[in-house]
């Protein structure tokens, strides 16, 4: 029988978080190659995964998304960079530029994303950097190695609009727009939501049905599970055991 299922915004980053640590991709990179996890709010929890401990998560960020009248970061921990494994062994001491180097084919590099458009399979990273950030960095040797881009994204982040012409209009009104981020357009990398966990973790069905609530469900999303009983069993026990996932800390 069909089940729903509502997912405040920390239980979505802890399911995606999941399904990308039992990945194929992911899986065979851990074993034989490099993966490296570029900081931001969703891998911090699929750090946390793959480490098999807790992360400072607020340490992991590149930027951050906060109400207008927040007072800014009441934390102030000490950065963390991109993680870095090798055949599955954290490796210390290592900076990006030299970590990306090393990629080849097969191996993994995962980086979130500030907009998504569901349908096309396209994500949008909105960047500030003047020479591309960590995706600008990363992405002509993913390419040219063949090595694979992950994607992990939250449903919360699919915009009506559509991405390249908002690239494009950004990029038009140059000009007008200093100190606004541009939208780099990604459409080479897989894109891993809560639809793809539900389906890695319990081969079940799932379907993005509603969004929005309150009380704490705001930015949450409303899952459509389907499949045979056995599945949709698998799901319920997987989605009760992240019910509750504490809010992102800030």
């Amino acid at each position: 029988m069909p089940m729903q299922v509502v997912l405040t915004v920390a239980e979505s980053k802890r399911l995606i978080a999941k399904g990308v640590a039992a990945h194929p991709f992911v899986r065979r990179a851990l074993q034989d190659g490099v993966v490296i996890i570029a900081r931001g709010s969703t891998n911090g929890y699929v750090a946390e995964e793959i480490l098999g401990r807790p992360l400072d998560k607020p340490a992991f960020l590149t930027g951050r998304t906060l109400p207008r009248d927040h007072g800014g970061p009441r934390r102030k921990s000490e950065p963390i960079g991109e993680i870095v494994l090798r055949r599955g062994e954290l490796v210390q001491d290592i900076g990006l530029s030299e970590a990306i180097a090393e990629l080849q084919a097969g191996d993994v590099f995962m980086k979130g994303a500030n907009a998504l458009d569901y349908a096309n399979n396209l994500a949008g990273i909105l960047v500030g950097h003047p020479e591309g950030g960590t995706i600008g960095a990363a992405l002509p040797t993913i390419i040219a190695r063949k090595a694979r881009l992950i994607v992990p994204v939250g449903l919360e982040k699919v915009v009506a609009a559509d991405l390249e012409s908002m690239s494009e209009l950004i990029t038009a009104e140059a000009a007008r727009s200093e100190g606004v981020p541009a939208l780099w357009v990604i459409s080479s990398g897989t894109i891993i939501t809560e639809i793809e966990a539900v389906e890695i973790l319990a081969g079940a069905e799932c379907h993005h049905l509603a969004s929005g609530g309150i009380g704490g469900a705001e930015g949450s999303v409303r899952l459509l599970v389907s499949g045979d009983d056995e599945a949709v069993a698998r799901a319920r026990a997987l989605l009760d055991s992240i019910a509750g996932e504490e809010l992102y800390p800030i």
